[in-house]
């Protein structure tokens, strides 16, 4: 009798915490000063206006118009309000102190769930140990060290291609070339270049996708994909009560468990291997000079000057490589499938592209360069202008990221660019925010706003970098005043690699496939990323077919 009074008081007490913080709480939250945009019902919300890729555009401008740069918004339920800030110094004031702003512990856990706390999860002290550890392996100098490694994976996908399309129809699909999802090749292309830039590991994706290690990421990252495509309530519930996976699995528990099982048993065994060959060569006296990330992250853990109680352990080590397979492979292969798609769908600016970049084209055949030229190559190839523009005004247009959540985590003042007024018309310079309040940030409609980038800020045009509105040179950003790669502390550590795999892929497909549509409109969704999907044909998963034909020099 006892324990079932004890069970019903502790239910009245739930229920009477569920019901303030609901109800109660929200109605006198500072935030609800701020202006912004009405709700339909109690537990409407504003995540589907300003989250889906083909709505976001039009509903921010609507936003700035009606109620100003610094907004209030609602996330899942009337206990979830939100700030918006849509001023550039209010964006770099959250995204410069990141130990104010972290990532929700919400987020954090559904990041730790799957690729461990690496880089990406980590937040305060965690986050700044693994940070300096990894950072000496992301020098200029380690990453064009990595150059000829990305040019003989652009290499395999090419002549993979090639063989396919000779061996569809023969010269039929030669001349008229055959559809390709884009989106899977490239995903498979870039798994092999970091697998090998990573771990110093074949996963051999472009040849066929059998490998275990290849096979486990792979269906990790995808559960993650379609538990955010589905919006799964259970997946909601479980970051707040994890012993729901733990009693009751599902086939996504499953299937994460059994990634996990041969991501640390094999990617595990890979890192004491390296670390023994390491030893060997240190003990030889003849060092060892690997170039891949975990090589480097490992040398730079045991480095001399690096006190004792910095260095991070093997454990840290595995969830840094996890998070540079997810985030190195999954960002920068849709960065380059949205880039041919951008450029089927605009063939003038394709041909333009690729005039360019033949333009510069070595005499001898690009795999017969020695290590030396294949870097000096790069090094013409990355100062192309044209292509720098495409590369910039992709990311511009589609970033990879569409927006991302930060947390107070003490009170603080968002500054604005000018003053605004609050819903009682009280004019101020700075919100006030407290600690535990939300903050979106809107990535996508910060590089979409009509005011900064001009009315053509929709549409896809390169040569807008060459005459930039002065106000865009004001705007935070770690590349080129956008914030594809964030901005601040925690900005994105694999920038340079990732710039050298989209242009060195770049110039390997345009000079030797010509790249049309498919004749199916190809549509952006957010899910987990911002993916390409066939409109009308969801269901089949993100994919992106477009028609690709060997370049025979024609077009130009």
């Amino acid at each position: 009798m006892l324990l079932l009074d004890l069970l019903l008081c502790a239910t009245v007490v739930a229920l009477l915490f569920a019901l303030y913080y609901v109800f109660i709480a929200p109605r006198f939250s500072p935030l609800r000063e701020l202006p912004g945009p009405p709700v339909q019902g109690i537990f409407g919300n504003h995540m589907g206006a300003l989250l889906n890729p083909d709505k976001s555009p039009g509903n921010h401008e609507k936003i700035v118009k009606h109620y100003g740069r610094l907004v209030r918004i609602r996330g899942i339920g009337p206990w979830d309000e939100r700030v918006l800030p849509l001023d550039p110094l209010s964006i770099s004031h959250v995204l410069k102190n990141s130990t104010i702003y972290e990532k929700p512990w919400q987020s954090r856990q559904l990041i730790t769930g799957l690729i461990g706390c690496g880089i990406l999860a980590a937040e305060g002290q965690v986050h700044k140990r693994q940070r300096r550890v990894a950072t000496p392996a992301f020098s200029i100098q380690n990453m064009r060290a990595l150059i000829p490694l990305v040019f003989s994976k652009g290499h395999e996908l090419k002549e993979k291609w090639n063989t396919i399309i000779s061996e569809d129809h023969g010269g039929l699909a030669k001349e008229k070339g055959i559809v390709l999802d884009v989106c899977s090749w490239v995903s498979r292309a870039t798994f092999d270049v970091i697998g090998s830039a990573g771990f110093d590991y074949e996963f051999n994706a472009i040849q066929d996708e059998s490998n275990e290690l290849f096979l486990a990421y792979k269906e990790m990252f995808e559960i993650a994909i379609s538990q955010s495509a589905g919006g799964a309530l259970r997946s909601v519930l479980a970051i707040y009560f994890p012993i729901i996976n733990k009693l009751f699995p599902n086939e996504a528990t499953r299937t994460v468990d059994k990634a996990h099982e041969v991501i640390e048993r094999v990617a595990g065994q890979l890192i004491q291997e390296k670390k023994r060959t390491i030893e060997e060569g240190e003990l030889n006296g003849k060092g060892y000079h690997g170039k891949d990330l975990l090589t480097l992250l490992l040398k730079s853990n045991v480095a001399t000057d690096l006190p004792p109680e910095q260095r991070i352990s093997d454990e840290d080590i595995l969830h840094n490589i996890n998070t540079f397979m997810f985030a190195g492979s999954d960002t920068t292969s849709l960065a380059l499938t949205w880039t041919l798609a951008l450029l089927a769908q605009h063939p003038q600016m394709q041909t333009r592209l690729r005039a360019e970049l033949l333009s510069i084209a070595p005499s001898s055949d690009l795999t017969k360069l020695t290590p030396d030229e294949t870097e000096s190559f790069y090094t013409a190839i990355s100062n192309l202008s044209y292509l720098h523009n495409v590369v910039r005004e992709s990311l511009r247009l589609i970033p990879p990221v569409h927006s991302s959540l930060r947390v107070a985590t003490q009170d603080d003042v968002i500054p604005v660019s000018s003053p605004f007024c609050m819903r009682g018309q009280e004019e101020r310079s700075g919100f006030r925010i407290p600690k535990g309040t939300f903050v979106h940030v809107p990535i996508e409609a910060f590089q979409l706003d009509k005011e900064w980038w001009g009315e053509d800020a929709w549409s896809f045009n390169p040569d807008r970098w060459d005459n930039l509105p002065d106000i865009v040179t004001e705007l935070p950003g770690l590349f080129s005043n956008l914030l594809t790669f964030s901005a601040g502390p925690r900005s994105c550590i694999g920038m340079r690699f990732s710039m050298i795999e989209m242009k060195t892929f770049l110039y390997i497909l345009l000079t030797n496939f010509v790249f049309s549509s498919a004749g199916s409109k190809i549509i952006r969704a957010n899910v987990v990323l911002t993916r390409p999907y066939v409109q009308g044909r969801y269901k089949e998963g993100s994919q992106c077919p477009l028609l690709v034909r060997p370049y025979r020099g024609e077009e130009l």
